[in-house]
């Protein structure tokens, strides 16, 4: 199992260091270890279905899952009652049918192309030689102490568990999110290590400088899902200037693919530009290989396209999972060919410094007209003509003519709401007009609020219906 061994080692060297905290609750790693060994012992279905808030009982019940062998599925305790048990359904179908020998250790939970997430399977060893590398490349100690502020439903979280288990660390939660608890949380524990969304760096940050909080304590923040942008990490340094601040692109299917210390992609990276794609930054790319990755870019077919051309971001590791229990609809996670890569339809190049440069996914692509539109490269194009520090966001909605027609989104840097169309507007008619026809956007809308999901990741899925529902969040401006 992927931290069972090092959890029973810290808890018999250091049985009085906090292994998670919740709130006002703490766990050492002998009190831990306690509540496992005391759990029910395993039925016969084989899997744990594990529907709990954010909290010291989903850890338990995570936890003992592994340590009984059994295949853990963390549910959102958020989501609806008929997603939950449509899900719990899938997972037990799924477990009745699965032959005898090594179980995967996790059904993790992907977003997909329908309203059920997909569910991705993931041995033992995929996350244990993942957090051999990740500690050593993040350089983690058992003095690490990490703030994960999003769910622990979400894989980027739940990871974060593992791994600051796997390395004798605490894992600090939040019950219910709010930038206060957040500072809270980091200045009672001694936090010196954040693992979050770029959009919840953004409202922590931009909340402990409006009150004075002080950052001083960080050592790192790490970031992926989307794009830091250069306003972000601006006030980022600001309040944490002992922060060693990266990011890294991947995905739960592939896990770790590249990483970068973003001072490496700051010297080629213009001012004002960001990406909402994997956490990409749209000159210096998205980081080198992660330790123990291989990286090509390839067609459809699986043969390698030529050197500086794009395709599909193609990946050999590991740290891959291995395969779906259900929603398999070919539109992400698949093997290309018996050779060992995998894509999750991420499209993009490799310049010659072995960067990666993401062009955008697949299932994001717009078809107007018959012209395949990447929303990435939109947004590109439309922020190089905005220095306001606002967020650019393009989407595709459906056209009784076109199929679909490309708009786009505007929300505004926080100084600059009430009064931002005005200003903005006029930067991104001149900036549009130096693309194709096919790629201009029809319409802008000025947001209220991003489009998020429950994890804090930009959803262009939830942009779309907010302008097709007419949602007042999402006010047209043309």
């Amino acid at each position: 199992m992927p931290f069972k061994d090092q959890l029973k080692q810290w808890a018999t060297q250091r049985p009085d260091h906090p292994a998670v905290i919740a709130g006002a609750q703490s766990m050492s790693y002998s009190q831990l270890l306690a509540s496992l060994q005391s759990q029910p012992q395993p039925g016969r279905q084989g899997i744990s279905v594990i529907n709990e808030p954010t909290g010291a009982e989903l850890v338990v019940q995570f936890c003992a899952a592994v340590f009984q062998g059994r295949t853990a599925m963390v549910l959102d305790a958020g989501w609806p009652q008929t997603h939950q048990h449509q899900l719990r359904e899938l997972a037990l179908t799924w477990a009745g049918h699965i032959g005898s020998g090594e179980r995967p250790f996790l059904l993790g939970l992907s977003s997909g192309t329908s309203n059920i997430p997909k569910g991705f399977l993931r041995n033992a060893a995929s996350w244990r030689e993942s957090f051999e590398e990740s500690s050593r490349y993040f350089c983690l100690s058992d003095s690490t102490r990490t703030l994960a502020p999003g769910p622990l439903s979400a894989s980027m979280n739940l990871y974060a568990l593992g791994e600051s288990l796997f390395t004798g660390g605490t894992l600090v939660v939040l019950p219910q999110f709010s930038a206060d608890a957040a500072i809270e949380a980091i200045t009672d524990h001694a936090v010196n290590r954040l693992v979050l969304v770029p959009a919840v760096l953004d409202i922590i940050v931009r909340r402990a400088l409006a009150t004075g909080a002080d950052g001083g304590m960080l050592q790192h923040i790490l970031c992926a899902g989307s794009a830091l942008s250069p306003e972000v990490i601006e006030l980022a340094r600001t309040w944490a200037p002992n922060a060693r601040i990266q990011q890294y692109y991947g995905a739960a299917e592939l896990g770790f693919v590249t990483a970068s210390p973003l001072q490496a992609l700051e010297a080629t990276q213009p001012p004002g530009t960001s990406s909402t794609d994997g956490g990409a930054v749209t000159s210096g790319g998205v980081g080198l290989p992660f330790p123990g990755v291989q990286l090509s870019i390839r067609g459809e077919d699986g043969g390698e396209v030529p050197a500086g051309k794009e395709g599909l971001v193609s990946v050999k590791s590991p740290y891959i999972a291995q395969g779906y229990a259900w929603g398999d609809d070919g539109l992400a996670f698949r093997a290309l060919g018996d050779n060992g890569w995998h894509t999750v339809h991420d499209r993009g190049s490799i310049d010659p410094e072995g960067f990666l440069h993401l062009a955008g996914r697949a299932s994001d692509m717009i078809i107007t007209a018959g012209n395949n539109v990447y929303p990435h490269a939109v947004e590109q194009a439309l922020r190089s003509g905005v220095d306001s520090g606002a967020q650019i966001l393009v989407v595709g909605i459906p056209d009784t003519v076109r199929g679909q027609r490309v708009v786009a989104a505007f929300y505004p840097a926080r100084q600059a709401q009430g009064h931002a169309s005005a200003g903005i507007l006029p930067s991104l008619r001149a900036a549009a007009a130096s693309l194709p026809a096919s790629h201009r956007p029809l319409h802008f809308y000025e947001l209220g609020e991003l489009p998020l999901t429950g994890s804090a990741k930009i959803s262009r899925v939830r942009l779309a219906q907010w302008i097709v529902e007419g949602d007042p969040r999402a006010r047209r401006r043309t």
